[in-house]
Order: structure tokens, then C-alpha cells, then sequence
């Protein structure tokens, strides 16, 4: 008998013993044989997708959600679930059509490369003030992107626009519910005095609509209505240097009795436009880069400083070599436009 002993605990230790059947089963424990137990197992034994399998799980997935955010859309709409403020700006829109819409050309097109994020405030106002180039104004829309989608408060860039703007079908619309309002210093100060990021592009259509050969060499800043703001509401300024718009659209030429025909600033001739048409209003693929210097503090200053010319034209002066200082570093360390 120790004979047989021995031989069956050398079984029980080489395979494992079995427990003896019981009769009984744990609460909540499926009976063996039952539907529960054979889809757990059918379900383990099922391996997870792969390949053309998983592309389409997540396709699916994708259009469940477009649906879904499509219809919560609509329902916010219809029922009036949005707040408008005093200039217009309708954040519901901004975040969920006006935003989106850009993001492509942002990420995608001009592969646009964001600094000195951290010089814009957390909270509170600031101006910033920027270069502006390109002939159509797309680096204030860049512009309006990269500081909603890079500050970690994902604040709005309430951006001071021409008559132009606003005076365009359509357009107009679509700028006043992203929250930009006209570039006069009622409204400039009174978005300040609200605490808002504002943004302001003090050379104008003089900037924008540039030739090529004079590529980022910044033009004249206006009479320094923007530094009269800042001051009266003693908000700091924060230079803003935008490299790449300059090559989107280079302007060879200017048709200025057709501009005149049409009241336009300036009607542009570039190596791709009138001559190819629509074709000819693609933006060529230039590497964007944009960089927020140390904001310029305005709090030292009183606020009857403000009407003095003198000082307006001091810091005015100081916002702009700095914008040009740092536009010329960029270069300096720049490739190729279109590759970086």
C-alpha cells in the first residue's frame, strides 16, 4: 500500500490534481455548460482586431461620434443653448465650426511652430501685436489658432480688424461671432478693460498687401493707437513675430485701377493669380513659425501718458524694433520656406 501511495502523489505532483466535483457552485458562478460560461470562453478565445478589422472598428467609431457631435450641434442651436457676448463672439460656434475648420491649414499646410507661449498672461488682458503680411489675412486667423489651441487656458484671441472686414458679406459675420471687432480705440479699450487677450496688426493693409521684394520688413506703425490703449488700461504688450505668411501668396504686381474699379486697397499679381484662376487662391505650402516675446510692461506709466506723442511714439518705436529684431533672428535660423 505505501507502494501505491507514493505512486499516486508522484501523478498528483507531475500533472496537477483535479478537484473532485462537488455537486455545489459559488453564488454567481455559471453552471458548467451554461450560454454564460461558453460566450466568456467563446469571447476569450476571440482575439482582439487587426488590420483592415481594426481600421474599420475605428472608422465606425468615428462616424458614431461625427453623429453624435453633428446632432449636439444642432440641438445647442435650435434651442438657443449658446451665449453671445457684447462684440458678438459666439464661443459655441468658435469651438465647434470656425476652430476646426482652420485647424487643417494650421497643422497640415503651413505645419505652423509655436514659441513663448508661456509670455501670454493665464488670466487677465494683454495686447498682442503682431507683423502682418500675405496679401489675404490668414496670418490673423493662424494667429487666432495658435493661441486658443497652445495657451493651457485655451483663451480666445479677440483681434482688431479694418472697415474691410466687416463691410464683406459674409466675412463680417463670421469674424464678429469669433469675437474680433473694429481696430478703433473705443473698442480696443474696452476688451482690455474686460480682461481679454486682444490682438492688433498695427501695419494695416500697408503691411499685408507689401511686394515680395520688401518681405518682412516691417512698415510703418500707424500713430500708435494701440500703445494709447494699452496704456490707459495699463495692460502689458507682447510683440508677436509671425515668419512664413510672407510666401504664401508673393506679390510680383499690383492691378491698381482695377483695385480702384473694385474699392480694394490693392489688387495683387502673383506668379499663380489671376493667371490660374481660382487655382491661383491656393496658399503655397510656406513653414510657419510664431513666436510671443517678453510682454512690455505698461503699468509704469499714467494714464494721461497716453495722449503725450512722445511716449506713444517711445514705445511704439520699442514694440516694433523688437518684432523686426526677432524677425530677422528667425530668418537668420530659417531653410528653406517651404521645408523649414
Amino acid at each position: 500500500m505505501n507502494d501505491v501511495a507514493k505512486v499516486i502523489r508522484l501523478r498528483d505532483a507531475d500533472f496537477g490534481t483535479r478537484p473532485r466535483a462537488t455537486g455545489r457552485r459559488r453564488v454567481g458562478e455559471p453552471a458548467a455548460g451554461s450560454v454564460t460560461s461558453l460566450a466568456a470562453r467563446r469571447a476569450a478565445a476571440t482575439p482582439p482586431p487587426t488590420g483592415p478589422d481594426l481600421r474599420l472598428d475605428r472608422v465606425r467609431d468615428a462616424v458614431t461620434a461625427g453623429i453624435r457631435g453633428t446632432a449636439e450641434f444642432a440641438r445647442r442651436r435650435l434651442t438657443g443653448d449658446y451665449r453671445v457676448d457684447e462684440f458678438g463672439l459666439d464661443d459655441h460656434l468658435l469651438e465647434s465650426v470656425i476652430l476646426p475648420s482652420l485647424r487643417p491649414l494650421s497643422k497640415l499646410w503651413f505645419r505652423v511652430d509655436v514659441q513663448g507661449v508661456e509670455h501670454l498672461p493665464e488670466t487677465g488682458a494683454a495686447l498682442i501685436v503682431a507683423n502682418h503680411a500675405g496679401v489675404l489675412p490668414l496670418d490673423a486667423l493662424m494667429l487666432q489658432v495658435a493661441v486658443h489651441d497652445r495657451h493651457p487656458g485655451h483663451r480666445p484671441l479677440r483681434l482688431l480688424a479694418a472697415d474691410k472686414v466687416f463691410e464683406t458679406p459674409v466675412l463680417g459675420g463670421l469674424a464678429r461671432k469669433a469675437g474680433h471687432t473694429l481696430a478703433c480705440p473705443a473698442d480696443a479699450e474696452r476688451l482690455l478693460r474686460s480682461g481679454e487677450l486682444t490682438g492688433v496688426f498695427p501695419e494695416g493693409f500697408k503691411g499685408i498687401g507689401k511686394p515680395y521684394a520688401e518681405r518682412y520688413k516691417l512698415q510703418r506703425f500707424g500713430r500708435g493707437g494701440f500703445v494709447s490703449a494699452a496704456v490707459k488700461t495699463g495692460v502689458p504688450i507682447v510683440p508677436c513675430a509671425i515668419v512664413g505668411a510672407e510666401e504664401i501668396y508673393p506679390k510680383i504686381g499690383d492691378l491698381k485701377p482695377l483695385a480702384r474699379l473694385l474699392g480694394l486697397p490693392y489688387f495683387p499679381v502673383t506668379p499663380l493669380f489671376p493667371h490660374l484662376g481660382v487655382l491661383g487662391l491656393v496658399p503655397l505650402p510656406s513653414k510657419w513659425t510664431i513666436v510671443f516675446g517678453e510682454p512690455i510692461p505698461t503699468s509704469g506709466y499714467a494714464p494721461e501718458e497716453a495722449d503725450d506723442p512722445m511716449t506713444m511714439f517711445e514705445i511704439t518705436d520699442q514694440v516694433r524694433e523688437n518684432i523686426q529684431q526677432t524677425l530677422y533672428h528667425l530668418l537668420t535660423r530659417r531653410g528653406n520656406p517651404f521645408t523649414g
